[in-house]
């Protein structure tokens, strides 16, 4: 486990700066995939060319078949993979290291005394270092899950297409130099099967918490801001700190005031206009 050391204090910086399923992910690779890469699965394809036996003396010959059944090793394929998953959340993680350096930089010129000409704020992190999820962070944190579900559906199928999922004791073999059609076994062929399963089902388990992360943060970080707002409408007697009534009774009764005000304008006008007419009528008696 000591070569996974470098690569496991890094990703260990990404758990502050990522997701509760994040988090998980992060778990399952370093307890269900580098442990047990490290301790049981590297005992069990200790010399796998050496186990590898084929019934026929010809020179080279075992060689020859071994590579034609096994152009990589089980081992260096799950290394392989564990890099290439990685890979994304370290550069993901590089980005979280540059913001959180720009901004420190930032509130030192805030506290400094030009800190009042300062326009800019701090809009990721906090003073503690923690780092908060959105804008330009965010699209980068989906980037990268999008990168490793694409990874990990790719190392998936391409181990199927390379040796399948389960281990056979035999394998025929016709490459050159070899005389003929020969038979070749291996060592362990059940121990090493139930290994793959394993490992396979931990890469689906990792492929959906991808994906579950990616439906979470479009859900909570991204749809959450297209939601419409909705604004009330203060009668002109509101006062503020008052209890507000239900929208609905409120253009209830915003309406029916309406109606009121014009009732009564036009009310005034016709009054005033019969008035007009009777002092015009006065006005003709006199005369």
């Amino acid at each position: 486990m000591g070569d996974w050391g470098v690569l496991s204090s890094l990703l260990n910086k990404v758990q502050s700066h990522s997701t509760a399923i994040g988090k998980i992910w992060l778990s399952v690779l370093f307890l269900f995939r580098i442990m047990v890469l490290g301790t049981a699965a590297e005992s069990v394809w200790k010399d796998e060319q050496g186990d590898f036996i084929c019934n026929t003396q010809q020179p080279g010959c075992e060689n020859v078949c071994y590579d034609w059944t096994f152009p990589i090793s089980h081992i260096r394929f799950w290394i392989l993979q564990i890099l290439f998953v990685s890979t994304p959340t370290l550069i993901y993680l590089g980005h979280v290291i540059q913001v959180v350096h720009k901004e420190n930089k930032l509130r030192e010129k805030l506290s400094g005394p030009d800190g009042n000409n300062v326009v800019k704020q701090p809009k990721y992190s906090n003073a503690a270092g923690k780092v908060k999820i959105k804008g330009n962070l965010l699209w980068s944190y989906l980037t990268q899950l999008f990168v490793k579900i694409i990874i990990e559906a790719g190392f998936i199928v391409g181990q199927f297409y390379l040796y399948g999922f389960v281990m056979v004791p035999m394998f025929p073999c016709s490459k050159k130099p070899c005389p003929f059609t020969v038979e070749c076994y291996m060592s362990r062929p059940t121990e090493k099967t139930i290994f793959i399963i394993f490992m396979l089902v931990i890469a689906c388990a990792s492929l959906v918490l991808n994906v579950i992360e990616v439906f979470y943060l479009l859900c909570t970080r991204v749809r959450c801001r297209s939601k419409p707002q909705t604004h009330y409408i203060y009668p002109p007697d509101h006062k503020m700190g008052a209890p507000l009534s239900p929208p609905g009774y409120q253009t209830a009764s915003l309406h029916r005031q309406n109606m009121v005000n014009m009732e009564m304008e036009a009310s005034q006008s016709v009054g005033g206009s019969l008035d007009g007419a009777k002092d015009e009528k006065r006005l003709l008696g006199d005369q």
